[in-house]
């Protein structure tokens, strides 16, 4: 049998880096179209410099059952028409696989949702581990003033359905007012 061999990764957990990774994803408000409410606002914000939404750190593993993807996920602290920035969120395109997160640094949210509109929130803080069952989208949400950072593992074979968020949305926004975190229900698209 042909074996994957084993392999080790530096991690730096009290500032949330992985150190050399293989894979880096970077996504800048431009990225974002059709994720905030406020879309005047966000090419106001793309028009001012594009700023980085997210960045997501990986090693890569094969996409097969048994295998267990893991990275480092940071959301930086800003909003978008008083919406807190936040990631695209997605459903796994294996349904039926789950998820866990760590939260490293900072502060917010993991809004997770069913397909038939259900949505829940766990808070995001330093320590807390996060459960993301099978069949729920989610998204993070960065509610704070540093950035947020969190260290997740899921089956390497769950691979990202992120079309049915960018379809539907969340029902739910999570907005800055007045230095208040509020959680508003919308319509879904």
């Amino acid at each position: 049998m042909d074996y994957m061999k084993p392999f080790g990764v530096d991690l730096d957990l009290s500032k949330g880096v992985m150190k050399n990774p293989a894979t880096h994803i970077v996504r800048q408000a431009s990225s974002m179209r059709g994720h905030y409410a406020d879309a005047a606002a966000l090419e106001r914000l793309i028009a001012a410099g594009d700023p980085v939404h997210y960045e997501v750190a990986e090693q890569p593993v094969p996409d097969a059952p048994g295998q267990m993807r893991f990275g480092i996920s940071t959301t930086l602290p800003g909003t978008v028409g008083g919406e807190c920035f936040m990631t695209k969120g997605h459903y796994h395109a294996v349904p039926d696989t789950a998820e866990v997160y760590v939260g490293l640094r900072g502060q917010g949210y993991l809004l997770m949702k069913t397909v038939e509109g259900e949505c829940l929130w766990e808070e995001f803080r330093p320590g807390r581990v996060i459960y993301v069952p099978p069949f729920w989208a989610h998204r993070t949400v960065n509610t704070g003033e540093e950035p947020l950072v969190s260290f997740y593992v899921y089956p390497g074979n769950a691979g990202h359905n992120y079309g049915d968020i960018e379809k539907q949305g969340f029902p739910v926004r999570v907005l800055k007012r007045g230095g208040k975190v509020e959680f508003v229900k919308t319509r879904s698209k």
